[in-house]
């Protein structure tokens, strides 16, 4: 353990003050503003640890604003596939805390903002922001933008807690009513989402390269959120689905808006009403991919294939739907009879008989 009296910390008044050589060979000598030895010496150890790195500890940073921060940020983040989302917390993160000093934005400023948002936002919205909040002030602190005390300053609050109980899925009747209140731009749409599971970015990106009818596979490749390769089966109704949509040669996305001739960007106000019609509440878009997963493991389709298929990167993110196995036994040995007698559940459930 050090010592006061040979490793350079030592008294004045009450006050610890510690001794180090800086990177150019002289003495420093610093105050830690406090009463207790153990600070000293946490403080004596950082300082020598930033020297022996090549770091000079008593650097003088400049009093940059977080505009300045987002602005090096952003240029800095366009390499992340995520990217796009990032950019909208960014833009949120500079409307609050635009002109002020980062060596101001303490701790006690950083929850006192959570609470406010939270009056407007969901917790899993606002652990979006932060974790975008924190990143950026790790890279300040590689940038030489904001201290380690300020850093740490912002990595002390914690994200808040989310309910991700929430698993809200249509029963087959529903989906069927569903799709019969859609408009025909966005019943196709609806009808890849119940049928693949697919988000909805990447439903309305998917491009007609990556639809191989002939070996009957969608290909998913950098417009996955993980950006990892997945391959979707087509199954008979989307065979003759995409055989009925027409597209010319020139066509590159499989759901073009034909104003802009550019894919749809958004079908939430379309979505709505569709909803609105076919009586359902409370529902998003999301939870046709729940509805999905929903209805192969109630159909007692195994986890590691619903897995493959979500493109989940764990298992434990696919256990949610674990719950409704146990529930749906029956059904499972009604899989094994209709396979053996040459029709699965799986085209009961979608309608897919022949």
């Amino acid at each position: 353990m050090i010592t006061a009296k040979t490793k350079g910390i030592y008294q004045r008044g009450r006050i610890w003050w510690i001794r180090y050589t800086g990177c150019d060979g002289k003495m420093r000598f610093e105050t830690t503003k406090s009463t207790s030895f153990k600070v000293a010496e946490k403080l004596l150890i950082q300082k020598k640890n930033d020297v022996m790195e090549g770091r000079n500890p008593d650097k003088r940073i400049k009093n940059y604003a977080f505009r300045e921060l987002a602005m090096h940020y952003s240029d800095w983040a366009t390499r992340q596939k995520s990217f796009k989302s990032k950019e909208g917390f960014i833009r949120q993160l500079v409307l609050e805390f635009g002109n002020c000093p980062l060596k101001k934005i303490s701790t006690m400023y950083i929850e006192k903002w959570q609470t406010e948002r939270l009056i407007v936002n969901k917790p899993a919205t606002v652990n979006r922001l932060l974790a975008t909040l924190k990143h950026m002030f790790t890279k300040a602190l590689e940038w030489e933008m904001v201290t380690e005390e300020t850093a740490q300053k912002i990595r002390r609050v914690r994200l808040l807690r989310e309910d991700n109980k929430r698993l809200k899925f249509l029963t087959v009747e529903e989906c069927q009513r569903l799709i019969g209140c859609c408009t025909p731009h966005l019943k196709p749409i609806v009808v890849v989402a119940l049928q693949t599971g697919m988000r909805k970015g990447e439903i309305l990106n998917l491009m007609w390269e990556q639809v191989d009818l002939r070996h009957g596979l969608i290909l998913l490749d950098t417009t996955t959120k993980n950006g990892e390769r997945r391959e979707i089966p087509i199954n008979k109704t989307l065979r003759e689905m995409f055989n009925k949509m027409p597209h010319s040669i020139e066509s590159i996305f499989v759901f073009t808006d034909l104003k802009t001739g550019e894919p749809y960007k958004e079908v939430k106000k379309g979505f709505k009403t569709a909803l609105k019609k076919a009586g359902i509440n409370n529902f998003r878009f999301h939870d046709l991919r729940h509805t999905f997963a929903s209805h192969l493991v109630m159909a007692g389709i195994d986890l590691v294939t619903v897995k493959e298929l979500l493109g989940h990167k764990s298992l434990s993110m696919t256990l949610r739907y674990a719950h409704l196995a146990p529930e749906h036994k029956v059904k499972a040995l009604e899989v094994l009879d209709n396979t053996l007698n040459g029709i699965s559940s799986i085209q009961k459930v979608y309608n897919l008989e022949e």
